[in-house]
């Protein structure tokens, strides 16, 4: 708050989970960071005080060795890949009050005096540590947790190591942890990833490695130099050490702690929901109030990755629709803590429909009636009629349905509500048409109308900042405003002044050419069969006489079919979809002129067809009445 009375102004302190510093920015790591600017800016619209914390997580065995592989130091190397982020994050707008590197001095120092404050709590002991290790992904695993021997995370190889360590007594947390979510319930969310830490704390917390012999990238053990702090521990700390903790300046701890959200992605909520908090309570430090999990984002139902090839560059898509375009696709697409499916066509329809259509399409409208029939001035109101009051309500209503949404983590239902006020303008001006009030020589009627669609832009543009805040602010410099005005008393104790001199400028959302979409036209041709290469495929009905699993292998079937005059044995990969069991007697569509190919040993003497959705269900193809084994498909 503020004003006279000289209030304390609530504080909001939000941080993103520090970056690992292998990579350069990718979509997961911009949503994250987009969504928590989101918030900063909405609280700082709000006359908060805000914090607003990120940064790069530089330590670890994993990008030592990726440095010395691409012929750098490690400190060389993050030096260069901090800049990246902080390149990229200036590209988006992203407005981070503290940008905190695992290997600054600062961070470095608060981390060990943590450990030495919980060693000498007796929160720490030595011990020896033996298990399989991902590198990549920083990590011990047991025998159990493996995936067909590999990491159960990112499916890479793992290596046996054993040494001496430093334990956690994470399992001393176990009550007291289920406790306070128990009393707490807003301190995970969403609701499922709740359910999920209570479970896997229900299960039995076990004591955890913190700290390596065998890795020298890191920050030393202040006791015990030969051992440093494990990655994931001296990456948590982050959160106190950019505040301040444990220094001789901790006003900004003592301002903002505790953190009011972390947000994370869902795949690194134990580290923040369980082992965070245990280590919060070990030195008697307040808990944050929320844990918010968000989803992942996939193409066809997969994890987007390098690894798979199929990385969203959020370079390009900023370079070709803009960077509020990439914002309000990544915060409207889907509900905050769900998965998102990426696709450009999904993109390319957002931007046309939502922004260039409705909002863009709308600006432009209001302008071009007010340049033409008020002289490109802020016309005065007459007498305010039903449908106008409509309109203007809805707008202050709106105020308050964005904040109940952001108040609840949902940015894409706040959004939905500005929108819901840009679609109503849009029926305004139909429904009223100005230009007809001209013509007729409504005078009054027409500047009322004129006004009010005015002040409609101006509560949208006011909502739309903590969003898209290049175009509210393009917004507001088209409306008139010298000084753009961004609060959140603005939206209904002020109004857009009469005889403001407009500015009406640049196409908010200019049309797109996707330069793929002629590429994939021409593909889809190139790839259309003739119906005398569709006849030389031979498909028939088979019936399936036996089916059992591979050895060794999780996902393929070996089915021996019917089809009709001869019997033949197929190999198919869909034991992850259907049972043995469930397959025998059931009639299926096989391809039976295919050349015979040898898969894990076997020979496949053809191919049966399946569908399989974006969701990843998958159907066998079957005929929908009994037909005889070996009839052929036309």
């Amino acid at each position: 708050m503020k004003g006279a009375n000289n209030l304390v102004r609530n504080k909001f302190y939000i941080t993103t989970p520090i970056y690992y510093s292998n990579s350069e920015p990718h979509i997961g790591t911009v949503y994250t960071t987009i969504v928590a600017d989101t918030f900063a800016r909405f609280y700082r619209l709000k006359d908060y005080d805000v914090f607003f914390l990120t940064g790069l997580d530089e330590h670890g065995q994993k990008l030592a060795r990726t440095a010395q592989e691409r012929g750098y130091t490690p400190q060389e190397y993050v030096d260069l890949m901090a800049q990246k982020f902080i390149e990229t994050w200036e590209k988006i707008g992203i407005t981070n009050d503290d940008f905190i590197r695992t290997t600054e001095k600062r961070h470095e120092e608060v981390v060990q005096k943590v450990f030495q404050k919980l060693y000498d709590k007796g929160y720490l002991y030595k011990g020896s540590y033996a298990g399989w290790y991902c590198t990549p992904c920083e990590t011990f695993w047991q025998k159990e947790e493996l995936h067909d021997g590999n990491c159960p995370a990112c499916g890479r190889p793992v290596e046996w190591l054993e040494e001496e360590t430093y334990y956690f007594k994470l399992s001393a947390f176990a009550e007291p942890l289920l406790k306070y979510i128990e009393e707490h319930p807003e301190f995970v969310y969403p609701e499922t990833r709740r359910n999920e830490v209570i479970s896997f704390i229900k299960s039995g917390l076990k004591d955890i490695s913190a700290t390596r012999t065998t890795v020298k990238w890191g920050i030393p053990v202040p006791f015990d130099p030969k051992h440093t702090v494990y990655v994931w521990f001296d990456a948590l700390v982050n959160y106190i050490s950019a505040l301040g903790y444990l220094t001789d300046d901790d006003s900004k701890f003592k301002r903002y702690w505790p953190a009011d959200v972390h947000l994370i992605g869902k795949d690194i909520l134990r580290f923040h929901a369980i082992i965070w908090p245990a280590i919060l309570m070990a030195l008697n430090i307040p808990l944050p109030k929320t844990v918010l999990a968000h989803g992942f984002w996939t193409i066809k139902g997969g994890k987007i990755s390098k690894s798979k090839g199929n990385r969203v560059d959020p370079h390009e898509l900023i370079n070709l629709y803009g960077v509020d375009a990439l914002r309000y696709f990544l915060l409207r697409e889907v509900p905050l803590g769900l998965d998102g499916e990426y696709s450009d066509e999904a993109f390319h329809r957002r931007y046309h429909s939502d922004l260039a259509n409705d909002l863009g399409n709308l600006l432009n409208r209001v302008l071009t009636v007010a340049e033409k029939y008020t002289e490109g001035k802020v016309p005065e109101p007459k007498e305010f009629q039903e449908e106008d009051k409509f309109l203007l309500q809805k707008g202050d209503d709106m105020a308050n349905k964005v904040e109940e949404a952001m108040a609840n983590f949902n940015p894409a239902n706040a959004l939905t509500y500005i929108w819901e006020v840009v679609q109503e303008a849009n029926r305004y001006i139909d429904q009223q048409a100005p230009w007809n009030l001209a013509s007729s020589g409504n005078k009054d009627r027409l500047n009322t109308v004129i006004y009010t669609l005015l002040e409609a832009l101006r509560k949208i543009s006011i909502m739309l900042y903590a969003f898209m805040p290049n175009i509210a602010e393009e917004i507001q410099r088209q409306l008139g405003y010298k000084d753009v005005q961004f609060a959140w008393d603005l939206i209904k104790d002020v109004k857009i002044p009469v005889g403001q001199k407009l500015n009406k400028g640049k196409i908010l959302f200019p049309r797109v050419e996707r330069k793929e979409e002629k590429e994939v036209e021409e593909k889809k041709e190139e790839q259309k069969i003739s119906i005398d290469e569709f006849k030389k495929i031979d498909l028939r009905i088979a019936k399936v006489i036996s089916a059992r699993r591979v050895e060794n292998s999780d996902k393929l079937l070996l089915l021996e079919i019917d089809l009709g005059e001869e019997k033949r044995q197929i190999v198919a990969g869909i034991a992850e979809y259907y049972k043995p069991e469930e397959l025998i007697g059931k009639e299926i569509v096989v391809v039976y002129n295919l050349q015979p190919a040898k898969i894990r040993g076997y020979e496949s003497q053809g191919m049966l067809l399946a569908a399989k959705d974006s969701k990843g269900r998958l159907a066998i193809l079957t005929p929908e009445k009994e037909v005889d084994p070996g009839s052929k498909v036309s």
